[in-house]
């Protein structure tokens, strides 16, 4: 059996150009619209493309693919200047970046070096708690870890398919690799199609729905021989091609569709402009895209890409502006420019000019003084996140930091402590449950998890602590009172979710509304002495409906404890204390985050069930004119809206009086 024909070997300068042009818009799109081009699509489809015709080559020259000087090269081309921009991206983040976000932050410098970055995102993505984070300076990396383990996963496809078609179905290699390729197409998009329709903020990040796009650049270097046509075709598509690169980014909402059928739009344009190539037409696009500027840019893109983005992030922080100026778009690309240019002469040059096959331990040394010093910088630095983070925890003492107890017990807090030196704490300790995800149903799964904390020896009572992150944030409060009252705690916690019958408009998941149906006869069963939820949502004049109708469902079997929901505050509180030096500019008008009355007192009586006790606590978060972010010394809240860990646990005195008063009556 003959094989597929093997394409001219030759350079191919448009390849160059479609990497510049893709670089250049995602920059483009980044800086001045804040939104997404599609150009990481095209860099996927071209490295598809490029990697798979290397190998080949490498294979049908040598007999094998030597992984060790392939992964070396690979290195050698990629690492250094990624760990460079890492250990600048690190110095930028200390320099401008809220201390607040340095936990999430030092999570992904980690997750950058070693190319998992793109996990790293999907699961903060779908993470209700971590939806907040503000933009990372590593966000960027997500594609590179991509690209990563593509370079890794695919020497192991062709060697495999070597395998299969040598040893058992004895095949020609190319199209043996045709078959598979078209398989591992096939059943990316089919799964990339599946999982952006059912989740998209995972699947944008998700290797699995994006292997496609290498796949489909691999099965053109294997028919580009057979993919020929006239000078006018070539023309008309090779332009087609090249607009459709460009308007993607408009004529799409990518960072909401992609990447399932839609990216092959953008990937296509790119096929479109390597086939055209083929047989090239005077004034086809190739022409452009291979010429001198845009060759060069190619040769650079790389590094574009890397500098572009956390210049644009601390552009951000610097100036305190949420948009980019025309100047300043233009400021940010020169440096982005200067420093990929300057990067890729200093460093990437010399390091190309190892011998990798001849030097291999000097090329192992190279690459391990780049990446060690990466690794022990995100050590060091993670290490002072974590002392940062924990240290009112260890040093908590009532005088100190009253909190709420600053309200409930009359208590002055020590004048001399700074509660803004703790802002890391404030912004990160998350209550404990938290910290097992067996304890918790995140946004996505409809399986009731439950966990028990506090006196689960031999309890006097047992309260069920029902619903989303709003009901979860006063954990804290609960455990602080389990001792003196003997409470076993039980856990029923599922991000984004409510404890209703009701989707609030769309606002709850089908996996919320389906938790909140399951969870009612395993929170019967449990037979508790009070099921702790919120009572409305946010400044909500009165009780939802699809509350009132979930609490009927307990009549007879427990009594349901509501608390008044707190307000939300107008910005991240941590983030806001660091940018001012006067808390007082965080503060918000009471008026304008909580109702002048509780939700209870303007819902019709006859609708609220008899098994029904309410607590309203919003007199530790407001006075009568403001709402504060910081009392008795501690931070209140850990975002805009979810009470800080600490702020909650001071609040335990002052909300175990109605607690304990709601055991009596349910006794009597």
């Amino acid at each position: 059996m003959n094989d597929l024909r093997v394409p001219e070997k030759r350079f191919r300068p448009e390849v160059e150009g479609v990497r510049a042009v893709a670089a250049f818009l995602v920059a483009l799109y980044h800086i001045w619209f804040g939104s997404v081009s599609g150009g990481v699509d095209v860099f996927f489809v071209v490295s598809g493309y490029l990697i798979t015709t290397s190998l080949l080559t490498r294979f049908e020259q040598g007999g094998t693919i030597n992984l060790p000087v392939y992964l070396l090269s690979l290195g050698r081309r990629l690492l250094p200047l990624a760990v460079i921009v890492i250990l600048f991206t690190m110095a930028g983040s200390i320099a401008f970046l809220p201390q607040s976000q340095w936990g999430q932050i030092v999570i992904e410098m980690f997750a950058s070096v070693l190319y998992f970055q793109n996990w790293e995102l999907a699961t903060s993505a779908v993470d209700y708690l971590a939806q907040n984070n503000e933009a990372s300076p590593f966000q960027h990396f997500w594609a590179l870890s991509i690209q990563g383990q593509f370079y890794v996963f695919w020497p192991l496809l062709i060697l495999l398919t070597y395998f299969f078609a040598k040893k058992i179905f004895k095949t020609p290699l190319r199209k043996t690799l045709l078959g598979v390729l078209a398989l591992v197409f096939a059943l990316s998009l089919s799964y990339s199609i599946y999982i952006t329709s059912v989740n998209q903020p995972w699947a944008y990040f998700d290797t699995f729905a994006r292997v496609w796009e290498f796949s489909l650049g691999g099965l053109v270097a294997l028919l580009l021989p057979y993919l020929t046509m006239n000078k006018t075709v070539s023309f008309i598509l090779g332009w087609l091609g090249l607009a459709i690169i460009s308007l993607t980014g408009l004529l799409l909402p990518v960072s909401t569709v992609f990447p399932g059928a839609a990216a092959l739009l953008p990937t296509a344009g790119a096929l479109l402009i390597i086939t055209a190539a083929e047989n090239s037409s005077r004034f086809g696009p190739d022409r452009l895209l291979g010429s001198k500027p845009f060759l060069y840019f190619g040769s650079i893109s790389y590094g574009f890409y890397l500098w572009h983005w956390p210049i644009l992030i601390f552009y951000f922080a610097y100036f305190d502006n949420t948009t980019v100026s025309i100047e300043g778009g233009i400021a940010i690309i020169v440096l982005a420019f200067a420093a990929s240019a300057l990067s890729v002469k200093v460093i990437e040059t010399p390091l190309r000019k190892i011998n990798i096959k001849q030097s291999k331990r000097k090329a192992v040394t190279a690459l391990a003084l780049f990446l060690l010093p990466a690794l022990t910088a995100a050590g060091v630095w993670d290490n002072y996140v974590e002392k940062s983070q924990s240290s009112i925890s260890e040093d908590y003492t009532v005088t100190d930091y009253p909190g709420a107890r600053a309200i409930s017990e009359d208590i002055e807090p020590n004048p001399d402590i700074d509660p803004l030196e703790n802002v890391a704490q404030a912004a990160n300790e998350m209550p404990a449950f938290y910290a097992d995800s067996e304890c918790y149903s995140d946004l996505e799964e409809t399986e009731i998890s439950m966990c028990s904390y506090g006196d689960t020896t031999e309890p006097e009572y047992t309260i069920a602590l029902v619903g989303g992150s709003h009901s979860g944030h006063w954990f804290p409060a609960l455990e602080k009172m389990s001792d003196e009252l003997s409470l076993r705690i039980d856990v029923f916690n599922k991000d984004g979710c409510r404890f209703s019958t009701d989707d609030f408009d769309g606002t709850l998941s089908d996996s919320c509304m389906q938790w909140n149906e399951d969870s009612i006869e395993p929170l019967k069963k449990n037979d508790p002495d009070l099921l702790f939820t919120t009572a409305n949502v946010n400044v909500g004049a009165t009780i939802p409906e699809g509350c009132l109708e979930i609490w009927k469902e307990f009549e007879g079997h427990a009594e349901i404890f509501a608390i008044r929901d707190n307000p939300r505050m107008q910005e991240d509180i941590p983030t806001c204390l660091e940018e001012n030096e006067d808390p007082g500019d965080c503060a918000v008008p009471r008026d304008e985050v909580l109702a002048e009355t509780p939700p209870w007192e303007n819902t019709n009586e006859k609708k609220i069930p008899d098994n029904v006790t309410f607590a309203d606590m919003s007199t530790y978060f407001c006075d009568d004119d403001t709402c504060d972010p910081v009392i008795g010394n501690v931070i209140t809240f850990r975002d805009d809206h979810h009470i800080s860990t600490l702020y909650s646990r001071t609040m335990g005195p002052a909300l175990k009086e109605h607690i304990k008063d709601a055991l009596e009556e349910n006794d009597e």
